[in-house]
């Protein structure tokens, strides 16, 4: 695969050989753009390669398309080639090409290597981002290699999960800002995969609900509050370190540089929400829903005073403070799926958690919440853990490399 391949907007007559060569040219200097510095613009490439994966410090695009697979082959060789094809057809799709070589050019009587609906589309900041969960490594002898910090996960208090929306082998994050783009990813790389791995749930999302950018306005949830305000930035690259980068003295070797996600499917009974009061939401969530600002403060980035909110208030009880200190870095979307069969909307939040080890992060925050007063309005109903190895360090690197080259 070269550079000299056409890109989606060459292959239309666009010309866009001036963004094709851009992004190739930032290749080298991604380490700024991965800790969310000097960000592209909207519509534009984020680099693929760099120590950690794009798609976690990286500035929050405004779609999801998510997607869990499991594995079908036994073949641990035919595996590995199906990751070193999605890398390449990764590191195309996020730089605004089509996948393979031929586009439409190849034989009519064979599929086109790319599905077209992106063709004429900018990159729109396009970011993919994989995952290994704890399934993935009873199979291809790889028990020896799962990290003591990819745990299963617990049962917390008021879980009502799905089998049919948790879990899975592997999972590819897509995050862009044009929703068509994050869905041509996930699609392409399914095809790619046909055979080999299969889909086990999906999850589009929209209104992303953190931002890893604190310059900019901080999103809201759908129940209307400002959601992530105290959220890791992608600049804070000492907090980075500290609570998401998996590092040398953590283990194993072949995880350095990645991170664990949690991924948690929250359904929100949106219509019992709405009757609610004004006064009883904020004392829920410990903040006005107006300003966004701490109980008794005013404005959204004051200090909470934690003992001014009621002992069941949401932002006392997920605070660092109130939990050893445990931080994660939040990167959740919106979603809306239609309705539950009887009225009601089912939509809620896709919650997307990184962090160094889920057992310092995710499960002692999800433990305190157990008496949240926002439990009345929210139930847990899909549940995931994945390890995400490092970033793509160059082009003869690919996703998953340190693990299946037996560096674990």
């Amino acid at each position: 695969m070269t550079s000299e391949s056409p890109s989606r907007r060459a292959l239309l007559g666009w010309g866009g050989a001036g963004l094709a060569l851009g992004a190739a040219a930032a290749g080298g200097a991604v380490a700024v753009a991965r800790n969310g510095e000097d960000a592209p613009a909207p519509g534009g490439a984020v680099p693929f390669h760099g120590a950690h994966q794009a798609g976690i410090a990286t500035p929050v695009q405004d779609r999801l398309h998510f997607a869990s697979f499991d594995v079908q082959t036994e073949d641990r060789a035919e595996f590995v080639a199906m990751l070193k094809e999605w890398t390449a057809a990764a590191r195309r799709m996020t730089a605004g090409k089509a996948v393979g070589e031929g586009g439409f050019g190849g034989l009519p009587e064979a599929p086109p290597d790319d599905t077209g609906e992106a063709l004429g589309l900018k990159p729109s900041r396009l970011t993919l981002t994989i995952g290994f969960g704890p399934s993935l490594f009873e199979k291809f002898g790889l028990a020896d290699a799962r990290p003591e910090a990819l745990v299963d996960l617990p049962k917390f208090a008021g879980d009502n999960l799905d089998r049919n929306r948790s879990g899975g082998d592997l999972c590819v994050q897509a995050c862009a800002d044009d929703p068509q783009v994050a869905v041509h990813a996930i699609r392409n790389l399914a095809r790619i995969g046909f055979g080999k791995v299969v889909i086990r749930w999906s999850q589009l999302g929209f209104g992303k609900t953190s931002s890893t950018t604190p310059e900019e306005q901080t999103p809201r949830n759908l129940m209307g509050f400002k959601d992530g305000t105290r959220n890791i930035a992608g600049t804070e690259t000492d907090r980075l370190e500290k609570f998401v980068w998996v590092g040398e003295k953590d283990g194993p070797d072949w995880m350095v540089d990645g991170s664990y996600l949690v991924a948690r499917r929250i359904r929100m009974h949106i219509e019992t929400w709405d009757r609610t009061s004004l006064q009883e939401q904020e004392d829920i969530f410990g903040r006005d829903k107006g300003e966004g600002a701490p109980v008794g403060k005013a404005k959204e980035r004051d200090e909470p005073f934690l003992k001014a909110m009621k002992p069941d208030a949401h932002v006392r009880l997920a605070h660092p403070d109130s939990n050893d200190g445990a931080t994660i870095l939040r990167r959740g979307y919106s979603f809306t799926d239609g309705t539950d069969g009887l009225g009601r909307l089912d939509a809620g939040l896709f919650f997307l958690a990184y962090q160094k080890d889920v057992r310092r992060g995710f499960i002692p925050i999800q433990r305190s919440l157990a008496t949240d007063a926002l439990n009345e309005y929210i139930q847990h109903v899909g549940s995931a853990i994945y390890a995400i190895p490092p970033g793509v360090r160059d082009k003869d690197d690919w996703w998953g490399r340190a693990l299946f080259e037996g560096k674990a």
